[in-house]
């Protein structure tokens, strides 16, 4: 290996030598670069080099290239100041890259699966123009022949770089005989093909022999459209030279055609290959549309409904397809103005909720009016006067029939239901928002919690809005709904409930105890443990902050005393006691050490609960006592790995 090490290092001194007697480096830096060198390459002549070592000595050759080139220029400053002549190129201006190409083979070698790695050393060999490329992209070719991403750069390289149109077409339908399922290789062709035409065409235009592009331009077309609707407006001067100019205009027309008709053909061809091998890719047959719109071509309006056509009969069970068919119809330059754009829109909506009866094409229908509605109300203040289509079509009274379709068709989910409830109070009916909560939350949404959470929030907002203090009446309607859903919904869902239960009974003592009540029988029916989110903590918390500690300890007590309570309690009741006896209460710490061994007597296997007990003898008890405890872990664990790591034990 040193042998080896040496050698390639010897092969390097003409190269030092030329920097030192061109001025650029001096000797000492010459050494440290030998140096830094032969460390690299002893890492590469390991028995198994890993890829960082490879890439290490690349960036450490590409800063040293860098720098070997701004001190030349600052050399050849100097030397033009005095008059002499520019420095004229040697072995050092290409041994750098030469040596970094010599690097990426190796680990190239060394890692032909790595493909980012090889599109490193393509990359490379593309800015420094060394000559590389072509090699180094048949080799990738060989090595990688199903990643379209590298058809896609070989292609694209011929294409811009060298020039050669028939190449990269030769790449591209080679590459979609490789991988026939890829949608960026037939969109790429596409586009491709259709770049080439257009560079035709761009020819015949600078040599005077045609006009135009094949880049669609709305703007142009539209001022067409303008003055055909407006002939009357225009008088001809010259009738024989009208005559003329339109018979030029009517053979450069067909000059035209021909490319135009030449780019349709073109993208029926690539179009219908891409379709019998990617038959349910919705995706692929946006983009082709997309180019469609954006490219002028002969008969483009038939290829488009064809297109379109193919999409309804193949994607009208999807309700992204109507989503995306909705779209289209706002962003159609035909329909400029806002009422009728509306009115197509929903048309489509209308069909594909016929269609597609689901609670997802339900959801894309309402956001599509919500965003109707917002961008109305903006238009509204904006001008001060009221829309056009206010009186003709109101999306408001348009949303509550979709969301009363939706129920109906039995399309309604717990976030459709949500949202139509959400409408209402936005629209400040909170009259017909509870009655429609009241009526979804009795029917087959009666287990969900966001619609419960919903229904009571305003059913509280009824009761503060009728008086500031409310009746005991009042309270317990509030509660016995509470009282209905908590006893059928799990606490690990019903967390937002709690707490919003807790909140508004919190000064109520007679419904706060009924509320304890229910949750010591539900969490006895769990096993007493708990999942993520701890009711026992949380109402030992509001008991502490409204009746103080007596009281919270027997609370806290109460659900100790259930089967298997969960760690979470015991810590909570733990960090309570431990603050008191910070403050200097000993009884605390007696109290904290029995809430401990109660602990441990279920979670004795738990490593945190015991480094947390020792640190709590180590600071607040003695060295007896912490000693006692470190033992009864290490014997009760059997040396845990995870223990012996802990830095107190």
């Amino acid at each position: 290996m040193a042998d080896v090490v040496q050698y390639r290092l010897e092969r390097m001194v003409d190269e030092l030598d030329d920097l030192e007697r061109r001025g650029l480096f001096s000797r000492r830096e010459i050494a440290e670069i030998v140096k830094q060198r032969r460390k690299f390459e002893y890492r590469l002549k390991r028995p198994s080099p890993l890829k960082q070592d490879f890439l290490a000595y690349i960036d450490y050759e590409k800063q040293f290239d860098a720098l070997r080139l701004l001190r030349k220029k600052g050399v050849a400053r100097e030397l033009k100041e005095k008059g002499n002549k520019k420095m004229k190129k040697s072995i050092s201006d290409f041994a750098g890259v030469s040596r970094i190409i010599e690097i990426y083979r190796l680990a190239t070698n060394r890692f032909k699966g790595d493909i980012e790695l090889w599109f490193q050393y393509l990359e490379f060999c593309r800015e420094r123009r060394n000559g590389r490329m072509k090699k180094v992209l048949a080799q990738v070719v060989r090595f990688h022949p199903k990643v379209p991403g590298v058809w896609i750069y070989a292609a694209a390289w011929e294409f811009d770089h060298n020039l050669n149109a028939a190449a990269a077409r030769a790449l591209m339908q080679s590459g979609l005989r490789a991988c026939p399922t890829s949608e960026d290789l037939w969109v790429e062709y596409l586009r491709m093909e259709l770049t080439y035409l257009n560079k035709l065409k761009a020819r015949r235009v600078a040599l005077g022999e045609d006009g135009g592009t094949l880049v669609h331009n709305h703007r142009d077309a539209d001022e067409k459209q303008w003055r055909d609707e407006n002939k009357e407006l225009f008088m001809a001067l010259d009738e024989k030279k009208e005559d003329d100019e339109a018979s030029d205009v009517q053979n450069e027309d067909k000059k035209l055609d021909l490319f135009r008709e030449q780019g349709l053909s073109i993208l029926r061809t690539v179009y219908c290959g891409a379709v019998e091998a990617l038959p349910s890719s919705f995706s692929l047959r946006v983009q082709f549309f997309e180019i469609l719109e954006a490219t002028d071509l002969a008969h483009s309006e038939e290829m488009r409904m064809e297109i379109l056509a193919d999409m309804k009969r193949d994607f009208s069970k999807e309700p992204e397809y109507w989503d995306w068919l909705a779209k289209q119809e706002t962003s159609d330059p035909k329909s400029k103005q806002e009422l009728s754009q509306l009115r197509k829109v929903i048309q489509v909506y209308e069909e594909a909720i016929k269609i597609v009866p689901s609670a997802l094409m339900f959801n894309l229908y309402t956001k599509f009016l919500m965003d109707a509605i917002v961008s109305k109300k903006g238009d509204s203040q904006s001008s001060g006067l009221p829309s056009v289509s206010d009186h003709i079509l109101d999306p408001i009274s348009h949303m509550l029939t979709v969301y009363e379709k939706a129920e109906s068709m039995r399309c309604v989910t717990e976030s459709l239901a949500c949202q139509h409830i959400s409408f209402y109070l936005q629209l400040g009916r909170l009259d017909e928002a509870r009655e429609l909560a009241e009526r979804l939350c009795n029917g087959k949404l009666s287990d969900s919690v966001q619609l419960w959470v919903l229904r009571l929030s305003i059913e509280m907002k009824s009761v503060t809005k009728k008086s500031l203090f409310p009746s005991k009446t009042d309270f317990l309607s509030i509660f016995e709904l509470l009282k209905n859903v908590l006893t059928k919904v799990p606490i690990s869902e019903a967390e937002s409930l709690w707490l919003m239960a807790l909140k508004f009974l919190a000064n109520q003592r007679h419904y706060f105890d009924k509320l304890v009540e229910i949750s010591v029988v539900s969490l006895a029916k769990g096993g007493g443990s708990e999942k993520g989110f701890s009711l026992s903590s949380t109402i030992v918390n509001f008991v502490l902050q409204k009746d103080g500690i007596q009281c919270a300890r027997e609370m806290y007590k109460r659900f100790l005393a259930l089967p298997h309570p969960g760690l979470a309690i015991y810590r909570n009741c733990i960090e309570l006691e431990l603050n008191l006896a910070s403050a200097g209460d000993k009884d605390c710490l007696v109290k904290v050490r029995k809430l401990y061994e109660s602990a441990l007597t279920t979670y004795d296997q738990d490593v945190s609960l015991w480094r947390d007990y020792y640190s709590m003898e180590i600071k607040m008890g003695t060295s007896e006592t912490a000693a006692a405890v470190n033992w009864r872990a290490r014997k009760t664990l059997k040396n845990n790995v995870a223990l012996l790591a802990s830095p107190d034990l």
